[in-house]
């Protein structure tokens, strides 16, 4: 694609769009360092003049915030960052792992109709609050309600059709005979899709990885319904900060939504490259 100025037009309309996908994370980055005072300030204050990181330590350290007249939290978020990061590491893998698994099982030896993985898919269609119940009811029967292991089962569950299907389209656009000539030369099955299907997908993984984390890091409804007092994950403890005795700590909230990005923008980051291949892979039919 050849590089070509943008044209008079072109210009506002991106400056536009920058402004309204950038001034939220602007918004919340100012929250995050505003001393507590000015959370409410009335006409809102855009730069806090005096800077602070108070509202990161109180995420810490519940007690930091009292020395400016602000009470009501209650708990530490280092529980909440830990079981995110445990939560959804864990389960992204599984859910790559067995997706990368029945992708391959499906696109190279199914025999069933077409139907299969809209099925599979279908395990997406419904909204999370129409299957939250069932699962309450099933995790209680089993012990594994309020537990870290219940929680990673359902993430699991939830983005493996994700998974699969994404999955499933990348291996579909590589030729069979390339397998089939690795097990003329001597390799088995396993060995073919080792050494050539994964390699050759490495782009559609790493972007499914990334997104199926993204779901993982982000969910809210099951980790608040199958959670009580064991648990908790980031956005769980996000609505923990809107307290009777205090209202709703908008400082620490947004510290802590300030923290949950920064994985995500880190990741994003690094993998952009393949994030971008993945996502175009298979565009063009030859």
């Amino acid at each position: 694609m050849l590089n070509r100025p943008l044209s008079p037009w072109q210009i506002p309309v991106l400056v536009l769009a920058l402004i309204v996908v950038l001034f939220p994370i602007f918004w919340l980055v100012m929250t995050a360092i505003k001393p507590p005072i000015d959370w409410n300030a009335s006409p809102a204050i855009w730069i806090p003049s005096e800077p602070t990181l108070i509202n990161f330590q109180t995420l810490f350290d519940p007690d930091a915030i009292r020395a400016h007249g602000v009470g009501g939290v209650s708990q530490s978020a280092t529980r909440a960052v830990l079981g995110s990061i445990m939560a959804s590491l864990s389960s992204t893998f599984l859910a790559v792992a067995l997706g990368l698994i029945s992708a391959i099982g499906l696109s190279r030896y199914s025999r069933t109709n077409w139907a299969t993985p809209l099925i599979i898919l279908s395990g997406r269609m419904f909204p999370p609050a129409a299957i939250a119940v069932p699962f309450v009811i099933i995790f209680s029967m089993t012990n594994l309600m309020d537990t870290y292991p219940g929680l990673v089962a359902i993430y699991t569950a939830v983005t493996l059709p994700f998974s699969t299907w994404m999955l499933k389209s990348f291996v579909d656009d590589l030729p069979r005979e390339m397998e089939e000539a690795a097990m003329l030369d001597g390799k088995s099955r396993l060995a073919a899709h080792l050494t050539i299907t994964l390699p050759l997908i490495k782009g559609g993984l790493f972007s499914t990885t990334m997104l199926v984390f993204i779901l993982n890091w982000s969910e809210y409804m099951f980790a608040q319904v199958l959670s009580n007092t064991k648990i908790a994950t980031i956005p769980v403890q996000l609505a923990k900060y809107v307290t009777a005795t205090a209202g709703t700590l908008y400082g620490v909230q947004a510290a802590l939504a300030v923290l949950a990005m920064v994985p995500l923008i880190i990741g994003g980051y690094f993998i952009q490259g393949h994030l971008a291949r993945g996502l175009t892979f298979g565009a063009i039919k030859k």
